[in-house]
């Protein structure tokens, strides 16, 4: 109609009729365009209302500040309209953000328990002092001469001091020919490995990072491993199966407990027995009482079922023989440990004979003990075999077992003087001066 109406307008020449019929096309088309845009209308209408409706919904269900909604004018130039420069509106976006993140809301600790306060702050005080530990050997590729760096296992330690020494357990490090060290932030350093002690699973480590590195390392709190008691609420924290700094909490479930590390038939004594969940990769962090003082190296775990899991039974290494060991390796690069020079016979044949104490088997010539006078088994004219020396205490302890024999040289120092008290041939008892000397290290060590 309206096309109509403008080619009888442009010709000029149009009739009564035609105007007449061009004048009702116009109305109808202004009457059609009249109603499109009140139906448009009413469909806007229609819609900002269930806009805004549907907006007032979700301010009710998730209410938020005023000042989180505000944008800044920098955003789209100022007040808000086009035009603002792309640098200026990553700012604004990254304040936001920072806006958001100081407002996120901290725990309510008014509605925790004392007790879970005061975990919660042990575990943020001592998380920097925990560090994980990857074991990387290196190897030739096979069908080229490349070298390749293969992960052979991680585990856990922590800062001792503040010159940046990391201890573990030596069997974390073991059979490494790189290991590296990553920190609370992620970060990760090589590290050397100053010494270590295989029979008693302990090892240092110097961290090799820069100087600012060090100076901002937390050292672990020592604590004390003589006053422990069975019932006392103990915190794990490692990094198992490589979920970093992990914290589990437990009880002491036993004390002096015996442990075999597997190194040349040594065991390792008065370790303890907690509950607090184990799993591979705890190994070589720490055991904190509840003030968050180091009482502990996490070391192994009773594993029934052979898979390597928590079974509520783990072993810890007490502080007490720990920094014993950390010293030597600090002074001297490895343990010094004391010895008398005497071979032991096997403990079946003190029992046999229904005797208690240690059996001298051999005195090899320049020893302490033969220095001293000690008397190993022997034969007599007849080719008899004559019972050596039974030590039976030192230094006014008694010695029953072996054990007992290996706990007091620990306490002691290379070059003390000991008094050996011994049952030879079964009757007479003498008493031995002992200077001790230094076992000389295994070269597996």
């Amino acid at each position: 109609m309206q096309a109509f109406a403008r080619q009888a307008a442009r010709r000029g020449t149009a009739s009564p009729q035609l105007d007449a019929a061009a004048a009702a096309a116009a109305g109808a088309a202004a009457a059609d365009a009249a109603a499109g845009t009140g139906r448009r209308a009413a469909l806007r209408r229609l819609l900002l209302s269930g806009a805004a409706a549907a907006a007032l919904l979700v301010a009710a269900a998730y209410p938020r500040p005023a000042a989180a909604f505000k944008l800044p004018g920098g955003l789209f130039g100022d007040g808000g309209s086009p035009g603002g420069s792309p640098p200026a509106a990553a700012a604004a976006v990254d304040g936001i953000q920072a806006k958001m993140e100081d407002r996120s809301p901290l725990p309510n600790l008014s509605e925790l328990s004392t007790d879970e306060v005061l975990t919660i702050q042990l575990f943020k005080d001592n998380t920097p002092c925990v560090v994980n530990i990857a074991n990387i050997a290196t190897a030739r590729h096979y069908y080229s001469t490349d070298i390749m760096k293969i992960p052979q296992g991680q585990g856990s330690g922590f800062v001792w001091d503040d010159a940046g020494h990391i201890v573990t357990n030596f069997h974390v490090i073991r059979g490494a020919s790189e290991v590296q060290v990553s920190l609370i932030d992620q970060s990760t350093y090589p590290a050397k490995i100053i010494g270590g002690d295989p029979s008693k699973d302990v090892a240092v480590l110097q961290l090799q990072a820069p100087a600012e590195v060090l100076e901002n390392l937390k050292a672990i709190q020592l604590g004390a491993s003589s006053s422990l008691a069975v019932g006392q609420k103990v915190f794990a924290i490692g990094n198992p199966f490589g979920l970093d700094h992990t914290l589990t909490s437990g009880i002491i479930s036993g004390l002096n407990r015996e442990l075999n590390t597997g190194y040349g038939g040594s065991s390792l004594r008065n370790v303890i027995q907690c509950d607090a969940a184990i799993n591979p990769g705890n190994s070589g962090g720490p055991l904190l009482d509840s003030r968050g003082r180091l009482i502990g190296i996490n070391t192994a775990i009773a594993d029934p079922t052979g898979k390597g899991a928590s079974s509520g039974i783990g072993f810890a290494i007490p502080i007490d023989t720990v920094r014993g060991l950390v010293e030597q390796i600090l002074k001297y690069g490895r343990v010094v440990r004391p010895v008398l020079g005497i071979t032991i016979a096997p403990p079946q044949a003190l029992r046999q004979m229904g005797l208690e104490g240690v059996l001298v088997l051999d005195v090899p010539p320049g020893t302490p003990a033969d220095k001293a006078g000690m008397q190993g088994i022997v034969r007599d004219g007849f080719g008899r075999l004559v019972i050596g020396d039974v030590i039976v205490g030192m230094n006014g302890k008694p010695v029953k077992k072996e054990a007992d024999l290996f706990d007091i040289l620990d306490g002691c120092k290379v070059g003390e003087t000991v008094k050996v008290e011994v049952l030879r041939r079964g009757t007479q008892r003498k008493t031995l001066t002992v200077t001790l000397s230094e076992r000389q290290p295994e070269p597996t060590e």
